[in-house]
């Protein structure tokens, strides 16, 4: 026996499964629950200019959408999802949600953007700024400010002439987002926003009066509710489904494929730690469809460790030694899984670009675990393959699932 290749062997497989173990708690915490396990609502939202000027941006589309989280943060529900879809549609999902109606109406309303001075009075509002028209520029070429494009240039002269010396607030839904001081008449169309801001704050407050100056009404086109208490119901059964189904699995592999069964054991587990490490990267959110996709990469998985151990057993019959057969046949079964996994990336891929919501959360979940897969039950799963056969401790075709009568005489 090879002592140097058995405790590397040893080695790797104590300090995976050790990381593994003194990880995993922590890691599971930190997994994003969909509304669909752990209850709340989905709303596709049409969206519409609320004055009916103009037309929809993806700009307009995309300032909505962080209002709306700000406004749904601001209620203190964490975590909320809510992206534009398409050329007018913005998609809101938010799971633990105890009084639904109350942050539905909160949503529908159009965000209001005001200009106030000093007494709360409304001075200005959105109506009064061109669509599209602040932007970011730069005082002597340095300092980031902000320009600004109104309709009426009467109607500014006058607000800024009785304000000479005071500030001219600037509010969205009732909140300050910034307090700019008016210095002199500007009897102009045009005016500029000054202050000691970065270039990322100049264009939030500019996007901000955008957004504004083009508010926008949401339309509900599809709505979807869960139940807390169905939502933990669905957990609870789907986690039972997968870990019988995962035992299973692990049975079946060391019962037909002995040796090899057990190090594909040790893969899949590390495929779940993984894909369950990327989830927790991304900030991602597992909902039932990402679990099915996670369950057919658990799939793809085992089937990566079939295709491959069954063509060692083949070269065994054929009468090659355990190292050989080994090699021959991790090369002869390569090609055969990189083409089915290449093949059905392709396809998370379309479904991914063609699809929403839900379809592309399948999709992204299935990618990953695809390509995680290629790591730990392809590459991982031949590593401590290799390291064993040549520390010579496994020599015997029977630890392989190979009967002495079925190995042909070369």
């Amino acid at each position: 026996m090879d002592g140097k290749r058995m405790a590397a062997f040893v080695l790797l497989v104590v300090i995976t499964l050790g990381v593994i173990t003194w990880t995993s708690p922590q890691l599971l915490s930190k997994v994003r629950l969909g509304l669909d396990l752990r209850g709340g609502f989905e709303i596709l939202y049409v969206a519409t200019p609320a004055h009916g000027e103009g037309e929809v941006t993806q700009d307009a589309l995309r300032e909505t959408a962080k209002s709306l989280e700000k406004r749904v943060n601001a209620q203190g529900i964490a975590e909320p999802e809510i992206t534009p879809e398409g050329k007018d549609r913005i998609r809101v999902r938010i799971a633990g949600v105890t009084d639904e109606a109350k942050v539905r109406e909160m949503l529908k309303k159009p965000a209001v953007l005001t200009f106030r001075g000093p007494d709360g009075n409304i001075e200005l509002d959105g109506t009064d700024f061109k669509p599209g028209k602040a932007k970011v520029e730069y005082e002597n070429g340095t300092t980031p400010i902000v320009s600004i494009e109104l309709k009426n240039a009467e109607k500014f002269a006058q607000v800024t002439g009785k304000l000479i010396g005071q500030n001219l607030g600037i509010y969205l839904d009732d909140q300050m987002i910034s307090n700019p001081r008016v210095n002199y008449v500007i009897n102009s169309d045009k005016a500029t926003i000054t202050g000691h801001f970065t270039y990322d704050e100049a264009k939030n407050l500019a996007d901000t009066i955008n957004l504004g100056a083009l508010p926008l009404n949401l339309t509900e086109k599809y709505t979807q509710s869960v139940g807390a208490t169905l939502g933990q119901l669905s957990l609870e059964q789907t986690v039972k489904a997968g870990l019988i189904a995962f035992v299973l699995i692990i049975l079946f592999m060391i019962i037909f494929y002995r040796v090899p069964g057990i190090i594909a054991s040790i893969t899949l587990i590390s495929f779940t730690w993984l894909l369950l490490l990327v989830f927790v990267l991304m900030n991602a959110t597992l909902t039932l469809p990402g679990i099915a996709a996670f369950v057919l990469g658990v799939g793809m998985a085992v089937d990566a460790n079939i295709i491959t151990y069954e063509r060692i057993k083949e070269e065994m019959r054929s009468g090659k030694s355990v190292l050989s057969s080994l090699r021959a046949g991790s090369k002869n079964s390569f090609r055969t899984i990189m083409d089915a996994n290449i093949t059905t990336i392709l396809a998370g891929a379309v479904l991914y670009f063609l699809g929403t919501g839900a379809i592309q959360g399948f999709a992204l979940t299935l990618i990953f675990s695809i390509l995680i897969s290629i790591i730990t039950n392809v590459f991982f799963s031949r590593l401590l393959l290799h390291l064993l056969i040549r520390s010579n401790a496994v020599k015997k075709p029977g630890y392989f699932g190979v009967k002495e009568a079925e190995i042909r005489a070369l």
